[in-house]
């Protein structure tokens, strides 16, 4: 049987306020992105959110981003890279910090947002992330957007990697995110995205924004979880696979 990993990015609220379906979502998934308290998050919120990752035998990851909560670390910011190495090993250590103390162990590391978009196309910047993960914990893998900077840099310093497809973001003829500012950036239409991602597991093809085909390798399928609709999207995906025989299993 074909399998699949299928992440969503969680933990991302933050005292008080709350952001997503965590604890029904994390149920649908394979493997969970835990924000590490720079761009969302905080330290009870990620113990919790851990809590829930192991609860449910969903393989953990950390979700580290740019120090951004205003902006929800989706605004671009110009950090040096000494900064981006700091800034990285802080955040993936407490996070594993949580998940050691609670028992588990921590599998991958996916940056956030705007940190995520700029290392897929500035290769001094992705290697700057994956040398600071590869010197934290050489096993950990690197998810990245597929075929992007960052997936070649941590294969260059020596990391396992997976290439991340997104199952409700628009996609340039580059292979890039198309921006969230532009119109159509995010899909909403359920059966569409069921469509799309049935196409990225089985063809290894993605539609454009231009209408044309792009050959994508998706070892790993994101759904955000901080949208209203993400339970629903994330059960209709399960259903789609699940009819065409394709296993949702962490990609270790």
């Amino acid at each position: 049987m074909r399998k699949v990993d299928l992440n969503s990015d969680l933990g991302e609220s933050y005292g008080r306020y709350s952001c997503g379906n965590d604890y029904e979502v994390i149920k649908r998934i394979s493997s969970a992105n835990i924000a590490c308290g720079f761009h969302a998050g905080d330290p009870v919120v990620m113990e919790k959110t851990v809590k829930f990752a192991l609860e449910e035998g969903v393989a953990i990851g950390a979700h580290p981003g740019l120090p951004d909560l205003m902006g929800f670390g989706r605004r671009r910011m110009e950090v040096s890279l000494e900064e981006v190495r700091a800034y990285l090993i802080y955040q993936v250590a407490a996070l594993d910090g949580f998940v050691k103390t609670l028992g588990g162990k921590l599998q991958h590391v996916k940056p956030h947002g705007a940190l995520y978009n700029m290392a897929a196309s500035d290769y001094n910047l992705a290697r700057a992330i994956a040398e600071a993960i590869y010197n934290l914990n050489s096993e950990l893998v690197l998810v990245g957007l597929a075929n992007s900077e960052l997936i070649k840099a941590a294969e260059d310093v020596g990391l396992r990697t997976a290439n991340e497809v997104f199952a409700d973001r628009a996609y340039t003829s580059d292979g890039k995110l198309l921006s969230r500012r532009e119109v159509g950036a995010v899909i909403e239409d359920g059966n569409v995205i069921a469509k799309r991602v049935l196409k990225m597991i089985v063809e290894n093809k993605v539609e454009t924004i231009t209408g044309e085909e792009i050959e994508i390798k998706a070892d790993t399928i994101c759904v955000h979880g901080d949208t209203e609709a993400a339970l629903a999207l994330v059960e209709q995906i399960n259903q789609t696979l699940d009819e065409n025989d394709i296993e949702v299993a962490p990609f270790l």
